[in-house]
């Protein structure tokens, strides 16, 4: 059984990955929805803390310049050229599940 401060620990986490989603699902721009929200469902809940900070720092940034550097047609800058970048840049490569069932 977990003691109050593991539950409250575990509460605040599931609220910052709460919130983290919904921004990551409602930034403005329908392409940035589809590809950062993508990443944030299938991968937010096994991120680290750390990537917890950098993702969040990367919601920070514009909707016209996160385009630009997923799509390629800017350079990352230093800060923002990590990992994680890298991987949620990958999101646009792979196909999302359209088909209909039934």
């Amino acid at each position: 059984m977990a003691s109050p401060l593991e539950r409250a620990t575990i509460s605040i986490m599931n609220e910052r990955l709460r919130k983290l989603a919904f921004r990551a699902n409602h930034r403005g721009m329908k392409e940035l929805d589809l590809i950062i929200g993508r990443f944030a469902d299938a991968h937010l809940s096994e991120l680290t803390s750390e990537e917890l900070d950098q993702f969040e720092r990367i919601l920070e940034v514009p909707d016209p310049q996160m385009y630009a550097w997923i799509m390629g047609t800017e350079d990352v800058p230093a800060e923002q050229d990590n990992a994680l970048f890298a991987r949620i840049r990958q999101i646009r490569l792979i196909p999302a599940d359209y088909s209909q069932s039934g």
